[in-house]
This record gives C-alpha cells, structure tokens and sequence, in this order.
C-alpha cells in the first residue's frame, strides 16, 4: 500500500549545493539557507545528505544530528589549493563536482534507499547545480529509476542564469524560487515556478541578551547607530546608505555606522567614497572569537562614524548588533528575498529593507521599506523614528511577530506539500483524506520582545 505523504520513515533528502555549513563554504545566504534547511530536516526525523564544497581540512564524509544529517565535503583535493573559500577556484571545483558527484549520489544514495522501498527528494540550489541535475535525471532513467526520485531546483537568485539550458532544466526537474519577486522575473523568462520561502531557525526568536544589547549601544558615542551587512556590492546599496550617513552628521546628528562587508574590491572603492564624504573610517579586527573581544575591539575605536568590521560576526553577535541598531540596512536595490531583513526582525530590530523580493516587509508596519536609492529616504525615516521612540517600539514588537512566521518549521510544511503534490504525479504517494501538517497558529501573548525580563505566556 502506498504511503499517503511524506514522513521520517519513508522519505530521505538529498540537498545539492556548493556553499555550505563550514566557514569554508559560507559566501552568503545560500551557505546559511542549506545548513538551516539540513538540520531542520533531520532534526524532524528525516535522512538528510547534503553535499556541498567543504573545508578541504574537515572529514569528507561526517555524521552529526544523531546520525539523521550526513555531510559531504566534495572536491576537498582541489580546494587544497583553493584555501580562501568556496568559490576560489570555482571553474575547476565546478568541473569535478559535475563529473564525479552523480553516480555517487546513484551508487550509494538513491540505489540504497529504494531497496527500502524509501521516496527520494533531490533538492538542487543556485545554477552549480544545474548540470548535476541533468546527468541525475538522465542516469536515473538509464537505471530505470527516475519515476522513483522527485527533483526540485531552486534559485535563490538570478547569478548564473546565462549559463543554464533552462529547457532542459524544466524537463527534468521542478523548479522552485523563494519569493514572488524572483518569480516574476522568471515569468518573464517564460519559466513558471514554485514559490517557497527561505525560512530562519526557531533559536533566532529567543531573546536577545538586553545587558549586552544595552553595553554597546552605550560604548559607542552616537546619537544613531545603524548597521549594515552585506556584500561589497553596488546591488547592495553601499553608496545609499554612506550618503544617508554623511547627511545625518551634516545635520549635526552624530552617527555610527557598523558596517560589515565581504572579500570584494569593491569594498576599497567604498571606502574611498565614504572619505570624499568626509566620513572617517576605522577597520576593526578582534582578537579573539568571544563576545567580549568583538565588543573590546568595536569599543576602543573611538569616533569613526563608519567602523568597518573585518572579522567574522556569529550570528550571535550579528544579534545583538541587530537589536541595539536604531536601525539595520538592508536596503539592497535587487534583493531576492532578503535574509538579513528577516534576521533583524527575529531580534527585534528595525530593518530597512529594500522593496523587491522581501515579501515579509509591510512598511511601517513591521519595518521601514524604501522605495528609491535616494540617501534622503534613509535619512527621514531614521530621523522619524529617533523623534517618535514609540513607533520604533511598536515596530519592533510587530517584527518579531512577523518573523514566528517564516521559521523553518513553518517553511518546511510548505516545501512537503509541494512535494507531495509532486510525488503524486509520479504514482509514489496515495491519496491523502486530511492534510498531514495542518497549520494551527499557536495561543500566544507577547508581554515584550524576548529578551531578558520578558514574560511570553504560551509558546513559539
């Protein structure tokens, strides 16, 4: 009798991508969307592998998560001489990850679990992928197996999209994106896709620690703090928001910005921008991995107005710098969906988002959303809310609120549903009489933001 959905003990995952959990692996928000999505899965009972570019110094093949997530580092002997991270030496990673991976994955994944009568669900990120996901289907269909395996690929954003035969790519695949923003362009493509969100962990709604929140804002001598993480990229808005800065301290408005690029060169040009707005900058390193030495080193750097963070920020951290921002810029021109945003919201922040793919965004409702690239646009709504410390509150609060909703928990019932749908079609699953994830909002009172001292009655 077939089973009538999707469950831990007749389904296992297997995620492709290039980034991954290792610092290695880690460029951007694709890095952070399939570690969360991995370990959300396997904490949920289900079989999870995922492959992914990994530090050529950790074990190829590791078992964490009870042994329900296995890791797979690929490539490890080319990113030997690649130590800078995943995408140094892209082209020659590419090149072994499309040769070697697919009749791994056929050999001793997918043949394995359909012995054991097990639904496959193969999860492609971003246009690396791509070509693995041709050669799966087609090996598959040599195997006579490919009516046994549901294939979904997913684009987190438009890099790459010249390189891929998108014909093929719907032909054997089901192809998802993570907003109605990248849908649409993809419409215009003439490509229809699923939508299903980018999600956060559950951990990221517990409070944020308020005394340490508190000690920076008041080690920093600023009338504003705002802070800013993101690549060094024009997409992102970087010019805007220095601009914004400069005519906050032309008003006499003493303002710090915690900025915390990447590895781009266009990271100098920045910098140099900013000085020919008579902005200073200070770079801040630490030197160690604690909380203490991140707040000592951002701390000792006097008066900058721009403290340019070159160390690695944990989420931890990011956190706390979220929540003691006056506000957090996220305000990239093209933004597929807008993690950080979301991030922010969650610790109870204030995110300036930009006004693409972040469909969480309801202006001045649970965050301030910007219309234009026009530094003046920042620059009102950071002085609104400095002179109406109540609206910031309530904003505050209605972030957080927001962000229960796009937890991994929550993400995952969508993804099961469309997989289902799917594996339907394919005659792997029956008819199912009542939905197997009915989502029920949960009874809860919010005294406050959580943080410590809050009261939540109920639970997340």
């Amino acid at each position: 009798m077939r089973p009538t959905g999707i469950a831990a003990d007749n389904t296992i995952f297997v995620l492709i991508s290039f980034e991954g959990p290792d610092q290695y692996s880690l460029a951007g928000g694709l890095g952070v969307r399939v570690t969360n999505l991995s370990q959300t899965l396997a904490s949920h009972g289900f079989t999870t592998h995922l492959f992914f570019i990994g530090d050529p110094k950790g074990r190829g093949e590791e078992i964490v998560s009870d042994g329900r997530l296995i890791l797979h580092r690929w490539c490890q002997w080319i990113s030997n001489y690649y130590p800078q991270g995943v995408y140094q030496g892209e082209n020659e990673k590419l090149y072994d990850f499309n040769k070697s991976l697919p009749e791994f994955v056929i050999e001793n994944v997918i043949k394995p679990a359909i012995a054991e009568d097990k639904l496959v669900v193969i999860l492609g990120e971003e246009w690396h992928t791509t070509e693995v996901m041709y050669q799966l289907s087609n090996l598959l269909g040599i195997n006579g197996l490919r009516d046994r395996v549901v294939m979904f690929w997913n684009a987190n954003n438009t890099f790459g999209f010249e390189r891929i035969l998108w014909k093929q790519l719907a032909e054997v695949t089901t192809i998802t994106t993570v907003s109605r923003y990248m849908k649409h362009i993809m419409q215009g493509m003439g490509l229809n896709s699923l939508v299903i969100p980018n999600g956060i962990p559950a951990s990221l709604l517990n409070g944020v620690d308020a005394e340490a929140s508190a000690k920076l804002r008041r080690s920093i001598p600023a009338d504003l703090l705002l802070t800013k993480v993101a690549r060094w990229d024009p997409a992102k808005r970087w010019d805007t928001a220095l601009e914004a800065i400069a005519r906050l301290k032309d008003e006499g408005r003493k303002t710090v910005l915690l900025a915390r690029g990447g590895m781009e060169p266009y990271g100098k040009d920045l910098i140099d921008m900013a000085q020919s707005l008579d902005l200073t900058v200070k770079e801040v390193n630490s030197k160690g991995n604690a909380l203490e030495d991140y707040f000592e080193a951002i701390c000792n750097k006097g008066k900058a107005d721009i403290l340019n963070i070159k160390f690695h920020c944990p989420q931890e951290f990011l956190r706390i710098l979220y929540h003691a921002s006056d506000g957090v810029l996220a305000n990239s021109g093209h933004e597929p969906f807008g993690l950080v945003g979301l991030e922010t919201m969650a610790a109870g922040g204030v995110a300036f988002t930009g006004d693409t793919g972040e469909d969480y965004a309801m202006p001045f409702s649970n965050s301030i959303v910007l219309r234009t690239d026009n530094p003046e646009e920042i620059e009102s709504n950071v002085i609104y809310l400095d002179e109406l410390p109540d609206e910031s509150e309530r904003i505050r609060k209605a972030a957080w609120q927001t962000a229960r909703e796009y937890t991994w928990e929550r993400v995952i019932k969508i993804l099961f549903r469309k997989l289902e749908y799917q594996a339907r079609t394919q005659g792997l699953l029956g008819i199912r009489k009542k939905p197997a994830f009915p989502i029920k909002k949960p009874s809860i009172h919010v005294e406050a933001i959580p943080d410590q001292g809050t009261t939540l009655v109920g639970s997340v």
